[in-house]
């Protein structure tokens, strides 16, 4: 079909499977990957720009193709504060959305986070709650929203919390009714991402949760 996608957070957890799935996918001819560090991939179709997310006027007009898949993200212990976590999972993410859309980009899909909405109290589920409503306004043909539980997989950094958080999950989740919080692994989001772009209609789509492993 030879496409052109264009991925964010390609160094990511869930960043990483898109890249690889996309790379691998006999659909797209060229895959953009937009970073601030390179991801040490080598493969013919792909397209990789180093940039400045700060100085984002001077690389935009580059965000050029038919898909963008967004996984940029980190933690607040990484950034430094809530102000450069916000920095970082919002307006990055959704200066590049506006960009791309204003570029001629006609799909959109966007790995939020469980429990994401603009009205939460707690700071990180109301910045991806602001971040799925602000997105819903872009000018895309398809828009589609994951909201995974748990993400499982090997990270680039030792979560000791977050792997004892998947442990217990993965127990507590097998009672009834609680099935639809499991973990899911990256590569699972990844796919979900790529095909909800492919099956769905015209339209803003959010899947939470569980629904994800349909995709």
């Amino acid at each position: 079909m030879n496409k052109t996608a264009i991925v964010i957070g390609a160094t990511g957890l869930v960043g990483s499977h898109i890249l690889k799935q996309l790379l691998e996918d006999d659909r797209y001819e060229t895959v953009k990957v937009f970073h601030r560090r390179s991801t040490g991939v080598e493969h013919p179709k792909l397209e990789e720009h180093v940039v400045d997310f700060d100085n984002m006027e001077e690389w935009k007009n580059q965000l050029t193709g038919d898909e963008l898949y967004s996984a940029l993200g980190t933690t607040i212990k990484k950034a430094g504060s809530q102000e450069k976590q916000y920095t970082i999972d919002f307006t990055y993410q959704y200066e590049t959305a506006k960009a791309a859309a204003e570029n001629g980009v006609d799909k959109f899909s966007l790995v939020s986070s469980a429990g994401a909405n603009a009205q939460s109290r707690a700071f990180y589920t109301k910045l991806k709650g602001e971040l799925d409503e602000a997105v819903k306004e872009l000018p895309f043909e398809v828009i589609t929203i994951l909201r995974p539980s748990f993400l499982d997989g090997d990270r680039s950094e030792n979560r000791l919390g977050e792997a004892i958080g998947i442990f217990m999950a993965k127990l507590f989740t097998k009672i009834p009714g609680l099935k639809k919080y499991r973990p899911i692994f990256a590569g699972k989001v990844a796919e979900g991402m790529i095909n909800s772009l492919h099956k769905c209609p015209k339209g803003y789509h959010i899947f939470e949760l569980d629904e994800i492993f349909y995709l």
